[in-house]
């Protein structure tokens, strides 16, 4: 990938997360522990070195198969995905927070992925991203009840929290999420995982 391509691209998002500055400044005021801008610079770093990495082919094809199966624009929302030692978390954001639809559409398909997922239903990250997906699979033949998703809105979008105690399953979550990292290109972002989470629940 282009370098000044990669790093227009982060610049981008750094406008973004300072969008959701405004949002976090009421939020402190009333939790002071909440995260602040320069963990969310963190995040772009992290995902400029994923980005140079990645097949600008392979996004392009994912793209445009995710419009297949995500109500919500790519360009519009960023993915967010976070690890934690018992799973991970999935966020999807509108770049702008105050696009209502966009953050409407971003909700509704992720309490409805919520349910598909709970019942080892995973045709539409199959669709996305292909078969061979890696940590697909494991999640795939997961028992009931052996990873819990949780959903929560968000400023902006929503969440899902995935946890098991099986370490394998954490490690297929994780392979998993590196996966969608990859193929997402400069629409997703390696969270930080720091106490309740970056940007603050909705009320």
């Amino acid at each position: 990938m282009n370098i000044e391509l990669t790093w227009l691209a982060a610049l981008s998002t750094v406008s973004i997360l300072v969008g959701y500055e405004v949002a976090l400044v009421a939020a402190q005021r009333r939790s002071p522990g909440r995260a602040k801008l320069p963990a969310m610079l963190l995040w772009v770093f992290v995902s400029v070195a994923a980005a140079e990495d990645a097949d600008p082919q392979r996004q392009s094809e994912v793209a445009r198969r995710g419009a297949d199966v995500m109500p919500f624009s790519l360009k519009a929302t960023t993915h967010v995905f976070t690890k934690t030692a018992e799973g991970g978390t999935q966020r999807v954001i509108a770049k702008r927070p105050t696009d209502a639809q966009q953050v409407k559409l971003v909700r509704e398909h992720l309490q409805a992925i919520q349910a598909e997922f709970l019942k080892g239903d995973f045709s539409g990250p199959s669709h996305i991203h292909g078969t061979e997906m890696p940590g697909l699979a494991a999640l795939k033949a997961a028992k009931p009840g052996e990873v819990a998703i949780a959903y929560k809105p968000v400023v902006g979008g929503a969440e899902l929290t995935y946890r098991t105690n099986d370490a394998k399953l954490v490690a297929a979550l994780h392979q998993w999420f590196e996966a969608q990292l990859s193929d997402h290109g400069a629409d997703a972002m390696a969270g930080h995982h720091h106490g309740h989470g970056l940007i603050p629940s909705s009320p």
